[in-house]
């Protein structure tokens, strides 16, 4: 089973750990892993390359782990741009979390 928790602090996400593997199908045929890692991988590509946020992150392929954390002190449009790419990760996230509940935990904690 996949792990993600997402923390969110004053409304605002900054923080993102997912770990595991789904279990959904084999290696290389687990639609719900590919799912999850392009979701939450695309959200980090995001934030480095296309908002230009420094954000501090951990991978390891092998065990299935991407997390990442937010600096603490980002500019009002830092955040606003931090907020809607995050935020869209999420909706993705609860929207595969429905359909795949059975394969993945999703927590939110503010």
């Amino acid at each position: 089973m996949t792990e993600i928790r997402v923390i969110k602090t004053n409304g605002s996400i900054t923080a993102v750990d997912c770990r595991g593997h789904s279990g959904y199908a084999a290696c290389g045929e687990d639609i719900v892993c590919a799912g999850i890692s392009t979701l939450v991988q695309t959200a980090l590509l995001g934030l480095l390359s296309v908002a230009h946020i420094k954000v501090k992150y951990q991978r390891n392929e092998k065990d299935g782990v991407l997390s990442f954390n937010l600096p603490e002190n980002l500019d009002e449009t830092s955040r606003r741009d931090a907020d809607m790419i995050l935020g869209t990760m999420l909706c993705g996230l609860s929207d595969l979390y429905t359909e795949y509940s059975d394969f993945m935990k999703l927590e939110v904690n503010e």
